[in-house]
């Protein structure tokens, strides 16, 4: 199975076209969405700060009033009670049985590591506590399902984390005695998800198993003979990743390292770009662990964004971290448990060497030059 300097250079050249014109496209840089709600429980009474960054508020609400494409202060305080009423339309919080009233205090900006968000202070009237907290979170319930709300949940001289989203608005929280079982379970499946809707993560992962059933022998592509060889060549590629991203993201969630959030998902794009560039033209000759290893350490900064911003305690960040990490490899070995298989069975095709590997291949290229495009000149060019 060969591939000419011929071919390569077509590609590279209908990859740097095609990557110009999503360039020219223009708009503004998606990123998945998360808001922070934070609640102090006593016995009678509950006060909390809830972060929805301005961008997804501007997406649902329309700010930008003269659609200039930039948000100002005073757009964003001239619509602060549009946007009070809009959120707080969405959220309950009631106490064994009865709602409370979710009254408005303040209104603030607060800059998180992936840009401005409002800071909506509030408290809740009514409200009379004995053992069973309840909440009932809608947020962009309609737009956005990819949308979740990170909890934390002060009360009782604890504090309680969990996940809030469209597949399980409503929830329960026992505040004299928290489960962490229950907790860790919410973080493992954010792991997953995280993962599972990274498009990202999921490309540099595909970009690194594509040759997983080939091998590079005399500046040619010749399928692997049997399994063994490309499993063990999985397994270093997925170890090396796993180590990698685990070592940043326990870093970054406990504060030791911090990199600008523009700075990490422009760098995460770079590494999928490079990683299917290779599979075209080879330069990193058969490291493929190595290059795991390498851009893994990026993409860890990338999954600690959100648990950063969560600002849990050391006891409830340890859980955090684990459960999250462990979805994330729970979902990656998922995604490698389906495709090795079918990989392995298609190796020797046509479809495989040329509609997979190859225009793969080039796919993954274009669509992560979009994507650095967005990120590093504040774009928005795909809806992913």
């Amino acid at each position: 199975m060969k591939y000419s300097g011929r071919c390569f250079r077509a590609g590279v050249s209908v990859w740097l076209g095609a990557a110009l014109l999503l360039a020219a496209a223009g708009a503004q840089a998606h990123k998945l969405s998360d808001s922070y709600l934070t609640l102090r429980v006593g016995e009678s009474s509950c006060s909390g700060r809830w972060d929805i960054a301005l961008r997804d508020l501007d997406q649902e609400l329309d700010l930008d009033r003269n659609g200039d494409g930039l948000l100002t202060w005073g757009e964003i305080k001239a619509q602060r009670a549009k946007i009070q009423d809009y959120a707080f339309s969405r959220l309950r919080v009631g106490a064994d049985g009865a709602d409370g009233r979710v009254i408005p205090t303040g209104f603030a900006f607060e800059e998180h590591s992936d840009g401005m968000y409002a800071a909506l202070q509030f408290k809740v009237e009514a409200f009379r506590l004995s053992k069973r907290l309840e909440i009932d979170y809608r947020l962009f319930i309609d737009s956005d399902p990819s949308h979740r709300g990170l909890l934390r949940i002060e009360g009782a001289g604890l504090t309680q984390t969990a996940i809030l989203g469209p597949d399980a608005p409503a929830r329960e929280f026992e505040i004299a005695a928290p489960r962490p079982g229950r907790q860790f379970v919410a973080f493992v499946n954010e792991g997953v998800w995280h993962i599972w809707t990274g498009y990202d993560h999921i490309l540099f992962l595909l970009a690194l198993l594509l040759p997983a059933v080939l091998r590079r022998r005399d500046d040619t592509w010749e399928v692997v003979g049997d399994l063994k060889p490309a499993v063990v060549g999985v397994l270093k590629i997925v170890t090396a990743f796993t180590v990698a991203h685990s070592l940043t993201l326990s870093l970054a969630a406990l504060g030791w390292v911090r990199l600008p959030s523009r700075l990490v998902e422009s760098a995460i794009a770079a590494s999928v770009v490079l990683a299917a560039v290779n599979n075209l033209r080879p330069f990193f000759h058969g490291r493929g662990w190595m290059v795991a290893f390498a851009f893994g350490l990026i993409h860890g900064f990338g999954f600690a964004g959100a648990l950063m911003d969560l600002g849990l305690n050391r006891g409830s960040l340890a859980l955090a971290l684990v459960g999250f990490n462990l979805g994330v490899e729970t979902g990656q070995l998922a995604i490698v448990g389906v495709f090795l298989p079918l990989a392995f069975g298609l190796r020797r095709s046509w479809f495989y060497r040329r509609a997979v590997f190859l225009a793969g291949s080039t796919c993954v290229a274009l669509i992560a030059s979009a994507w650095m495009c967005e990120r590093l000149l504040d774009l928005r060019l795909l809806p992913f």
